[in-house]
């Protein structure tokens, strides 16, 4: 089996697209940025990603059933970072624009786009478990090119 490191060291060479994704369970809004959304069908429409256990949004996500997804566009690595850093619940949303989405989770103000979704699947992979998401409700939102991570670092397309 490959070595972890030798696994990191080349798929941080790979670009990923940077998405923000929210929750609001029992009233209770989270968010944490994720690289690893990705397309898994479009019809029916699904997508995915993997969060750690060890997370807060994991359960809260569970909780929840379902989330909002903000893709972020360039100049938004603020907000890339600020959702990746573990931001105590009580100044998470300071400073940050959004508006609720249909489903009560935050979309955030500025984004590419947003998905509006319920989770229809759980796979436990090693210390994450993948969700897999239905997608109920898409809206565009600015059409700027995308923030990028590579190399550790984050970057417009």
């Amino acid at each position: 089996m490959a070595a972890a490191e030798d696994v990191r060291v080349l798929l941080v060479r790979y670009p990923n697209g940077v998405a923000v994704v929210t929750v609001d369970a029992s009233g209770q809004k989270h968010g944490m940025t994720v690289s690893t959304l990705v397309s898994l069908s479009l019809d029916p429409p699904l997508v995915g990603f993997a969060i750690s256990r060890e997370r807060s949004l994991h359960e809260l996500l569970r909780e929840a059933g379902g989330c909002a997804i903000s893709l972020l566009a360039a100049g938004q690595e603020w907000l890339a970072q600020h959702f990746a850093l573990g931001v105590p619940p009580i100044a998470m949303w300071h400073g940050v624009g959004t508006v609720e989405g249909a489903v009560g989770a935050p979309l955030l103000v500025g984004a590419l786009g947003w998905l509006e979704c319920s989770v229809e699947k759980e796979v436990a992979t090693g210390t994450h478990t993948f969700f897999v998401c239905a997608v109920k409700r898409v809206e565009l939102g600015e059409d700027v090119p995308p923030l990028v991570r590579v190399r550790g670092e984050y970057r417009s397309a």
